[in-house]
Order: structure tokens, then sequence, then C-alpha cells
């Protein structure tokens, strides 16, 4: 059984931060200082691992050194920004205190703040809620996620473990719309609403049809949309993979 929880962005909590830092003890110290305020921390301490963890995390939030083996932070932020999955993820850069050069490209480029080493724990903390709360704000209803299945409702994108995935914008309004439920039955005329605007039975084969291709397209998840015989679909935040 995987259990794979759902976590629609409605409010500022249980937000997942990314630190890639090649320095173990400074990673650790800015995960304790994280997550002392609640903030879930992973930590990966090679360019090219974090560029991976990001695809498949899609964190709430990078904390992301510039200098890194293997592929550097300039250089995980332009991929990023490349990825219509992970474009949209705030950045803040770490830097020594004389690369200013390095501050003032990630601003340009698009980062979201910087912090510059040896650091005060009290301000990193500031520039971490700072940048979750604007993000928050922005992302509130957009994003809705579940282990590894993300949607992105402002830009229509869906992933599944790091991986794009094809839908038709029925099948992700169908998609969202389910996992917005978890657990609860929807009625078979709900979710025909949802899909064309109205509910007729003539639809019905309709909407048969986008759930069994939707059920293909989650290959291995496909459990997690379950059916109630003569009512409707559902999603289960429980599935067999």
């Amino acid at each position: 059984m995987l259990s794979i929880g759902v976590d629609v962005m409605l409010e500022c909590r249980n937000m997942k931060v990314l630190v890639v830092e090649d320095d173990v003890d400074i990673a650790e110290l800015v995960a304790f200082n994280l997550e002392r305020q609640g903030w879930e921390c992973a930590l990966v301490h090679h360019g090219g691992e974090g560029w991976e963890q990001i695809q498949r995390q899609h964190p709430d939030l990078v904390i992301l050194d510039v200098m890194l083996p293997g592929m550097d932070g300039m250089q995980i932020f332009r991929a990023m920004k490349e990825n219509e999955m992970t474009r949209g993820i705030p950045v803040i850069f770490m830097t020594a205190r004389g690369e200013l050069e390095d501050r003032l490209e990630g601003l340009s480029l698009g980062a979201d703040d910087y912090v510059t080493k040896p650091f005060s724990p009290k301000e990193l903390v500031l520039r971490v809620r700072n940048v979750l709360a604007r993000t928050c704000a922005g992302m509130a209803q957009l994003v809705v996620r579940c282990g590894p299945l993300v949607l992105d409702k402002n830009t229509l994108a869906a992933a599944l473990d790091g991986v794009a995935l094809d839908l038709t914008t029925a099948e992700f309004k169908l998609l969202a719309y389910l996992m917005e439920h978890p657990g609860k039955v929807q009625d078979r005329g709900v979710l025909q609403n949802v899909l064309f605007g109205y509910a007729d039975t003539t639809q019905s084969r309709a909407l048969d049809t986008h759930v069994k291709r939707l059920r293909q397209k989650l290959g291995s998840y496909a459990a997690c949309i379950g059916t109630e015989r003569g009512v409707g679909y559902y999603f289960t935040p429980e599935c067999e993979r």
C-alpha cells in the first residue's frame, strides 16, 4: 500500500524546503533553524542530485548554494526556469560574502532573494518566511499535490514522479476535482458538470471514457481513482502502486 496523502495548498503550512548546499555543516545549520519554525527540510550536497530532487519533490522553496560540485547553482536555476514544472518554485541563493556578481546575476535572472555566508539564523528565517508568505499568497488554490502527483491549475501542467503527464484539459479538470475531494465519492452528475458545464445522461459514456484514459496515463497509480458502482468516482489517498 502506498500512502500518498493529499496536500492542497490552501494555507501556509507544511511548507517544504530543499537545501542544496555542499557544506554539510552549513546545510544542517540551515535545516535546524528552519525546522524549528515548523518547515520540513531536505538536504542535498551535490548539484546534479539537487536538480533531480527539485524535479521529483517540487518543494515550496529551494535554498541554493552558488558553488556546487557537478552542477553549480546558476546552472540549476537556469534549468528550473526552462522547465514548465519547476519555473515557479522560488529560490533563495546562498553566496559567500565576496560573490557580489553571483548575487546580482541570480537576482537579475529572477531569484527571489539571497543570503550571504556566514549568515545570521534570524535573518535566514526572516527571508525564508517572507518568500514563503509571498509564494503561499500567489499559489493558494492553484497547486494540488498528492505525493508524487502534482497539478498546477494555473498552467494546467501535471507531473507524476517528476515526469510530465500529457493530460487533456478535461482529464486535468477531472483529476484536479477528484484530488481536491479525497475519499469522497463524486456523483456522476457532479463530475459531468465539472467536465461539460451541465449534467446529462447522454454524457455518461464520455465521462467513463475520460476516467479510463486518465487511469491509463496514471499507470501504476491508476488505482488511486476508485469506482462506486451506480454512483460515481472518487480519489483515494491510499492506493496500490
